[in-house]
């Protein structure tokens, strides 16, 4: 099966970061970057417009950040330019960011309840969660959504656990309908 083109720039970037020993430095280089092309829209559309040449291009960039972010990061975004995939930019750094998460044992969790949960209730579950896996810390987000009725919706990766009221009454519909009267 084909990689995605942010599985394949983001991996490399990411096993560059991790084989020079540099992940902290990469990641703070990449997100400052992100955050000063999200800031700036018109740099970056014309870093992404498609009839200004691809040298005018990398002359662009590297005024603005040549001896400002490392040679590696700089050449990566050298990379993206050239090879046109500078508009995959927020998807590689997605992918990137899994990627430092998943190296520095950092969980992703969502969970949605009926109601809102007291801070008590919020520690618990996310001491529930550090016990029952390999991660060594949680990013917690919580939201609500009445129609669960009780219970709650946890997700963490594509792993899902829902022990909501509405989904169980779900499960002993199906059973119901596949009884023969």
């Amino acid at each position: 099966m084909a990689k995605l083109v942010s599985q394949v720039y983001g991996e490399a970037l990411f096993s560059l970061a991790v084989e020079g020993g540099r992940l902290a430095a990469f990641s703070e280089e990449l997100y400052g970057l992100c955050g000063i092309l999200s800031d700036n829209p018109q740099y970056r559309a014309i870093l992404e417009h498609p009839q200004v040449d691809v040298p005018e291009k990398l002359e662009v960039f590297d005024r603005v950040f040549q001896g400002k972010v490392s040679d590696e990061v700089t050449g990566f975004f050298h990379i993206l330019l050239e090879k046109g995939r500078f508009h995959e930019l927020g998807a590689i750094v997605s992918y990137f960011k899994g990627r430092q998460l998943e190296h520095d044992k950092i969980g992703v969790a969502w969970v949605t309840s009926a109601v809102d949960l007291s801070g008590e209730q919020k520690e618990k579950i996310e001491n529930r969660l550090l016990s029952t896996t390999d991660f060594v810390s949680m990013q917690m987000h919580y939201e609500t959504d009445p129609s669960l009725i009780g219970g709650l919706k946890i997700r963490i990766g594509d792993r899902v656990v829902d022990s909501s009221i509405a989904n169980k009454l779900n499960e002993m519909k199906s059973e119901l309908m596949k009884i023969q009267l």
